[in-house]
């Protein structure tokens, strides 16, 4: 059966595009794309065929790419210098060789580092950078500019980063009300928005049933969950309107009834409270995904290491291990915060790739599993677009 369906899978060597073809394990790869510069996340909007793709590097500096016909041609539009740019500065041979015009500058150079999550939000394409700096661009990426009320946020003095630095990773919004945003930051936490980004509340208080019991420095602590937020999504159901949020926390997985003002612990029933991504139903709030690995400590591979992803039809309150068609033995790899991700097609495509190049699909809400791609570049980001 044909997929009808394009993933979009950021590696640390460019951007590569999946393509379904006439059968489920009949999958073309086109790549590496975006230049090979390391791609953190990639976005689509399936209307226009316009795909956009965010990260950089030392050397490259940091920008985000797009192209207009389904990845054919791309452009980039460059946020701050690189490593490269310097190196042109000072020697006219270099500035030669790779094409480089030593006096432009970029608008964000020293302030960004690289650019780790995008979303369109209503008419409005954001980025998430690292070290935790939220922009907008209101002509499809051609110019950016600063999101002040969240960048001068008054608790900003106080945000600590994360263990790999201050990164804005999740952009999250209501699709029937783009004025209702959610963002995460490692290690500050949730912060959400419902007049269009213009103002911001922190949001990371745990409900007034939960008893925070454990004493790792990134777990529940006092009347708040962690701060460290590896990965969050939002559920919706399109008929009656009801909507969640999920996250993955450094230290547990937590769902919101209340658009993040109380969070509630549901990570009771899986084998690991530690992991990076998760996914949810694009139609049915009460079922999610999440890959749990051992721990942050103990190699941040998958429990015993023997891998499966975890399923919840009931909103959390209980799980249930997916196997079948994923390696039971001397399975060590890692799946990164923004590498699972969830199609629209009916049935529903569930994706998931590895810091060792593959990528795995479900068309069954995971029951059963293939490889689709695997010898990629280690897999940053996975997100679909319809065809």
């Amino acid at each position: 059966m044909e997929r009808n369906v394009r993933v979009l899978v950021g590696t640390t060597k460019g951007l590569f595009i999946l393509n379904n073809s006439e059968k489920d394990d009949d999958w073309g790869v086109s790549g590496p794309h975006c230049n090979l510069w390391p791609i953190n996340h990639a976005i689509a909007d399936a209307d226009t065929g316009t795909i956009w793709a965010g990260g950089g590097a030392d050397w490259s500096g940091a920008g985000v790419w797009r192209s207009t016909d389904v990845g054919k041609t791309w452009t980039l539009c460059q946020l701050t210098k690189g490593q490269i740019h310097d190196w042109a500065a000072s020697d006219p041979q270099v500035a030669a060789m790779f094409q480089i015009d030593p006096t432009i500058t970029f608008p964000y150079s020293g302030s960004v580092e690289n650019v780790w999550a995008l979303a369109k939000v209503g008419n409005a394409l954001f980025a998430g950078t690292k070290p935790g700096l939220f922009l907008v661009s209101h002509d499809a990426g051609d110019t950016w500019e600063s999101v002040r009320g969240f960048n001068e946020h008054p608790t900003k003095i106080d945000w600590a980063p994360g263990a790999v630095g201050m990164i804005l990773h999740s952009i999250v919004c209501d699709p029937d009300n783009p004025d209702h945003m959610w963002v995460a930051v490692s290690a500050s936490g949730v912060f959400a928005s419902e007049d269009g980004g213009k103002t911001w509340e922190r949001r990371n208080r745990l409900t007034n049933a939960a008893d925070p019991h454990d004493t790792h420095p990134a777990a529940a602590c006092g009347n708040e969950m962690g701060h460290c937020v590896h990965n969050m999504v939002l559920a919706k159901d399109p008929t009656s309107q009801r909507r969640v949020l999920y996250q993955q926390n450094h230290h547990g997985i937590y769902s919101s009834q209340d658009d993040g003002r109380s969070w509630n612990d549901i990570s009771a029933g899986l084998p690991s409270r530690f992991g990076f991504p998760i996914a949810v139903h694009p139609t049915d709030p009460n079922k999610v995904w999440v890959i749990p690995l051992n721990g942050d400590m103990q190699g941040r591979f998958p429990v015993d290491a023997a891998a499966a992803v975890w399923h919840s039809e009931d909103a959390g309150q209980t799980w249930t291990a997916q196997r079948n068609g994923l390696p039971q033995t001397g399975c060590y790899f890692t799946v990164l915060r923004q590498s699972m991700a969830v199609d629209h097609n009916d049935p529903m495509g569930l994706y998931f790739g590895t810091n060792s190049g593959s990528v795995f699909a479900s068309f069954d809400q995971g029951r059963t599993w293939s490889e689709i791609a695997r010898h990629l570049p280690t897999i940053c980001g996975i997100e679909t677009m319809l065809c």
